[in-house]
């Protein structure tokens, strides 16, 4: 079952729950889209604000980990049953790309 749905035989009973879960689907979608909105402005504040640059770019590069990850978990489904594979070679890719990208840092600055 990749998700879970009712299905109970009644049509009004099964519209009345996919109604339900959408509404609950998109109050979720909403309410992350509002908070990568206000990160991405906290973002710009910082750059605006003067502040020293040994702490804006990790800041900076914080809130964008923040928003991927909102981004994966909301707009692209990844919290919901069934994403389990596509989950696993995401993270896999990640963890391989990190690892390389600190390896080729690594050896540059030695």
């Amino acid at each position: 079952m990749a998700n879970q749905q009712s299905n109970s035989g009644n049509p009004s009973v099964d519209y009345e729950y996919r109604r339900k879960k959408n509404a609950e689907d998109m109050r979720m979608q909403v309410t992350s889209f509002m908070f990568m909105i206000f990160l991405t402005l906290v973002a710009f504040i910082a750059v605006a604000g003067d502040f020293d640059k040994y702490f804006v770019v990790p800041f900076i590069l914080l809130l964008a980990v923040v928003q991927l990850i909102f981004q994966l978990y909301y707009f692209m489904h990844m919290s919901h049953k069934g994403h389990e594979a596509p989950a696993l070679f995401l993270y896999s890719g990640a963890l391989i790309a990190f690892v390389t990208v600190l390896a080729f840092m690594t050896i540059v600055w030695i």
